[in-house]
């Protein structure tokens, strides 16, 4: 049979041969560096049989697919060493996410973390076993007969709902699963891994099934990447919000109120106060009018919408005088109700709706985390209605306005276009098509580069997703910009032409920063708590040696003051080096340590965060340094 190779050449093989033999016939390097194949633009095992004709791409360790079959093996790997060392454990799914892995268990006692070190010791034992993982295929009714022999229900409710005549397995040993793969040759090939921690989760995501264990794990090809990621946990750890949050004094969450509902507390309030404050200067900058709208609006608005048929699932309704009313997930319809208030004229538009809405979505109380995953958050919203002219201008206009917000913050970030979904979706093919190349042409006029996630656009409309990029290298989804043909046709929108006759305009729905709670929560995590000098809920304190400068440092605090900075004093009669530990440990920029010499010479002596110390300053001096850091936005402790 002839195989056609990705440079154009042709190779003839017997009958039968597989990828494995390819690879060999290539050359006896490409043999052993092989883990899979592309085939006709299929990842298939390197032991899956060739045809005829077919267009055949050897996988290797430095592909890009290379590392999620990797990790599908090693989560196979460890629910055998999970069986092998616990009894009664039925094995539910094990997919592939993102940095690693998980493998649901149904266990009837609790994994501990030592646990998890007997668990890698097993995995590393039959790794080096060398077992080879191999692929079969047999109906569904005998998988079936198989998996209830196994007594691993979960198996065959799965192979009951696919509906598929015939199903695939996977074997290394004495385990099996039930999988679609690829997997690697052989167990020997996993080498680096790392199992991370445990958790609850429903089985299928589902609150009344019951609650199984999740072991978390990741692995790698080479150790030196394993080493480089488990040290980026290390320092998330250190990072995380949730800590911080309370450490700092930003947030707080109580089962009392509800899961998934943040409190602010006093510096949380003020930190959201000058971002919120920040980008409604930004907006109004780019003309964009502020509006508000209501939290509750009728059901019918939401059938209107699309909302109900393709949403309700992630909303929360109530009843009011018997009219059912729909609490807002999102500020679209508030919107689009502001725009149809009055007549629309070309010469109006571009018009550009911007609101700091708070908005409730239902999510799932096992994906709740912190500010990252909320059932309550404020979106930085707007929308822009435009006309077909002017569409590409407002979408470059947009991709700059998140360019110069997340350049301000000190952020990489890259760009996705997410199209149509398969099945939840508004409006026809046409305008869905429209919709996506204006996306793809104005983000190629401004040379920028993007990836396609198939499948991912919201209901209404494709969209870009910008992911930013932390201190520590971890995305996060933030800004989006989805272009809409369909909701203005859905509420019957329109504008009058210069030709005198009613137009349709085409509608953005964007967000900068996208969920202001989440975004907090990502700031607190790229600065370490460590805020930018203009961002800093408490910016200076205002320490004094010894009580005889008490006076001299309440002035200076009140100067301070007021001319707009965040100022807190510490007069305590205590040893100075403890006051300024306790300053440090709340991260404060900019500590001003008042000694008998600064007090008779009318000066200030400033000590920074980093620990630097500036010393003996004039006092307007300083507030020309801290009012250009202020003025700039800048991410510098000092000038």
């Amino acid at each position: 049979m002839n195989i056609s190779l990705p440079d154009g050449n042709k190779l003839e093989l017997q009958d039968g041969a597989d990828s494995y033999k390819l690879a060999e016939t290539i050359s006896k390097g490409l043999a052993k560096k092989a883990i899979a194949a592309e085939v006709d633009g299929v990842l298939k095992d390197l032991s899956s049989p060739l045809h005829d004709g077919a267009t055949v791409r050897i996988i290797t360790e430095s592909d890009p697919e290379a590392l999620n079959i990797l990790r599908h093996s090693a989560a196979h790997l460890m629910a055998h060493a999970v069986q092998r060392l616990f009894k009664d454990v039925k094995v539910t799914i094990g997919p592939v996410i993102d940095d690693g892995f998980f493998y649901d268990f149904d266990y009837n006692g609790t994994f501990t973390p030592e646990d998890l070190e007997k668990i890698e010791k097993e995995m590393a034992k039959l790794a080096d076993a060398n077992t080879p993982i191999v692929r079969s295929e047999m109906s569904a009714d005998e998988a079936i007969q198989k998996f209830n022999a196994m007594g691993e229900t979960y198996k065959t409710e799965i192979i009951t709902d696919l509906g598929a005549p015939v199903v695939s397995i996977y074997t290394q040993g004495d385990f099996a699963d039930l999988c679609r793969g690829p997997h690697l040759p052989s167990t020997s090939k996993i080498k680096h891994f790392k199992l991370l921690s445990v958790a609850g989760a429903y089985w299928r995501g589902d609150e009344k099934n019951k609650m199984l264990q999740r072991i978390y794990g990741t692995a790698f090809y080479k150790k030196e990447e394993l080493e480089a990621y488990v040290n980026m946990l290390e320092e998330a750890k250190k990072r995380d919000h949730r800590k911080l949050g309370r450490q700092l004094g930003l947030f707080m969450f109580d089962e009392a109120v509800g899961a998934g509902l943040p409190i602010y507390l006093p510096k949380g309030g003020i930190l959201r106060a000058i971002l919120e404050e920040f980008e409604r200067k930004e907006h109004l900058k780019r003309d964009y009018d502020i509006v508000y709208g209501p939290t509750l609006l009728k059901r019918d608005m939401w059938v209107k919408s699309g909302h109900i048929a393709n949403y309700a699932e992630n909303m929360y309704f109530t009843e009011i005088d018997e009219v059912k009313f729909g609490i807002k997930p999102m500020n679209c319809v508030n919107h689009i109700i502001i725009y149809q208030s009055e007549l629309r004229s070309y010469r109006d538009l571009p018009i550009r709706l911007f609101e700091l809405g708070g908005v409730h979505r239902h999510e799932k109380s096992g994906a709740l985390h912190g500010l990252m995953r909320v059932r309550a958050f404020t979106q930085d919203d707007a929308h822009i209605f435009c006309r077909e002219d002017q569409l590409e201008e407002e979408i470059i206009a947009i991709l700059d306005f998140v360019s110069d917000i997340m350049n301000m913050f000190g952020f990489e970030f890259v760009h996705t276009l997410s199209t149509r979904p398969e099945e939840k979706f508004i409006g026809s093919l046409e305008n869905w098509d429209a919709a996506t190349n204006a996306l793809k042409t104005a983000m190629e006029h401004k040379g920028i580069a993007y990836s396609v996630n198939e499948g991912d656009g919201a209901f209404y409309g494709p969209k870009i997703d910008i992911k930013l990029k932390d201190a520590i290298g971890r995305e996060w989804q933030c800004a989006t910009i989805q272009c809409d043909f369909n909701l203005p046709e859905r509420f019957d929108i329109s504008y009058i032409g210069e030709d005198g006759a009613k137009h349709r305009p085409i509608m953005l729905h964007r967000v900068i920063l996208g969920s202001v709670d989440r975004f907090l929560g990502v700031l607190t995590e790229h600065f370490a708590g460590a805020f930018p000098f203009w961002l800093a809920p408490e910016q200076i304190r205002v320490l004094n040696i010894t009580g005889d400068q008490e006076g001299y440092a309440k002035d200076i605090a009140k100067q301070l003051k007021a001319k707009g900075y965040r100022v807190s004093t510490d007069l305590r009669n205590e040893k100075i080096g403890f006051k300024i530990r306790e300053a440090q440990m709340q991260k404060v920029p900019h500590m001003l340590i008042l000694g008998n010499v600064e007090m008779d010479e009318g000066k200030i002596s400033v000590r920074l965060r980093s620990g630097d110390s500036k010393n003996s300053l004039d006092f307007l001096t300083y507030v020309d340094i801290v009012s250009s850091l202020d003025r700039d936005k800048s991410l510098e402790l000092w000038r």
